[in-house]
């Protein structure tokens, strides 16, 4: 059976592809140094949608999974967006796959096997559309267990960090004027290059302050803007944006650690560290309320239910659902904004249309003759009354 939706518009998958190893167990060690045309090597019991995403951007021409994508205790949302974009995923292997597949290494993919030249040394199941829609149908008797799990981590992470969340103690001041004002925070997660493309009308008309979550700070300066403040661990931005004068926020482990402070240190930039359990984009969300902002608008930003029990999120769900009930009417999706601005009809565009209609009554009065001087003048009158 196929499940409607993202499945039935599936690409084909590449056939025998080929490229080098990138492998580690440790996925976000391994998602900062994968790039276009690699085979990645990895090991993720229920592979989420934030690590689909993250490959899909470098553009890797394979994925071998030494875990089952698809454990069966949840509709995770993985493995259907890889197989989508045609990215062939091959998956349980086994451990021993990254003891023995090198970093580097020459692999070829075919069908369910990994080789190395014409020797295979792994073998595992070849995912595919309709076995991909079979495993969620039955993954989703999963969900209640799952929702279960995911209220005592919500109290756990309340009783961490409810100060936080409650009085914003913790939450970095920043020399950025965002109270009275909107802000716009930008994180790298589905479709946010097309949306941030589709508000360029409001960021223009509203000009709110900038938030750029990771790689969302990339996609901000590509489309021309330049981010107030990036909220990032440094090793996942791009150097020129680092360097582009915004305020940059480390998240940082609750014991002060702050992974990638020592690039930034070494590229001569100031920043502060933002120590909390919860994600990066979370953590824009807090700061951007913190200080007084009038609306918050989120793109890249994934709150289905799916989504938040999604595996990848599950450390940092908690903090997702909590900080939204923070924000509560505040935030506001990026995609309801681009919509609204494109229904709108602009002021500009109301002013031609009544010039246009004046100008044709102008003409009605030239051609009749009647009351040429005063109507013709009065009107003339009242449209550069318009304009001035």
């Amino acid at each position: 059976m196929k499940l409607p939706g993202l499945l039935s518009r599936s690409q084909p998958p590449r056939p025998g592809v080929t490229g080098p190893a990138r492998v580690d167990r440790r996925t976000g060690d391994l998602l900062r140094r994968v790039g276009p045309g690699d085979v990645v090597v990895l090991d993720q019991l229920d592979l989420d949608r934030a690590t689909a995403d993250a490959l899909l951007r470098a553009d890797v021409a394979g994925v071998v999974n030494a875990s089952p994508s698809i454990s069966g205790r949840f509709p995770n949302l993985g493995p259907e967006l890889l197989v989508n974009a045609g990215v062939p995923l091959i998956d349980g292997v086994g451990q021993e796959a990254l003891r023995v597949i090198k970093e580097g290494a020459r692999l070829r993919l075919h069908d369910g096997g990994v080789f190395a030249g014409d020797r295979e040394i792994a073998t595992g199941t070849r995912q595919t559309p309709d076995t991909i829609a079979d495993q969620m149908i039955e993954a989703k008797a999963g969900m209640s267990a799952q929702l279960e799990a995911f209220s005592a981590n919500t109290i756990e992470f309340l009783r961490r960090e409810r100060t936080m969340i409650l009085d914003g103690v913790g939450v970095p001041e920043l020399p950025v004027a965002m109270r009275g004002r909107q802000v716009l925070v930008v994180a790298p997660g589905s479709d946010h290059v097309a949306d941030l493309r589709d508000l360029r009308r409001y960021i223009g008309e509203h000009h709110p302050v900038l938030i750029g979550v990771e790689s969302g700070a990339d996609a901000l300066r590509a489309a021309g803007h330049r981010p107030d403040v990036i909220v990032a661990d440094p090793d996942v931005v791009a150097t020129d944006t680092l360097r582009g004068g915004a305020r940059l926020v480390v998240p940082a482990h609750v014991d002060g650690h702050a992974p990638g402070l020592g690039r930034v240190q070494d590229l001569g930039i100031n920043a502060v560290t933002f120590p909390s359990t919860g994600n990066a984009e979370d953590l824009a969300l807090l700061l951007a309320d913190a200080h007084g902002a009038s609306l918050v608008v989120a793109v890249g930003f994934q709150a289905t239910l799916r989504e938040f029990l999604d595996r990848g999120r599950s450390g940092s769900n908690p903090s997702t659902f909590l900080t939204r009930l923070r924000l509560g009417s505040k935030l506001v999706d990026g995609k309801a904004v681009a919509a609204l601005h494109r229904s709108r009809v602009s002021g500009v565009a109301v002013a031609l249309m009544v010039l246009a209609a004046l100008l044709a009554i102008i003409a009605a009065i030239v051609v009749s003759g009647i009351g040429y001087g005063g109507w013709v003048g009065t009107a003339l009158d009242w449209v550069k009354g318009l304009f001035t």
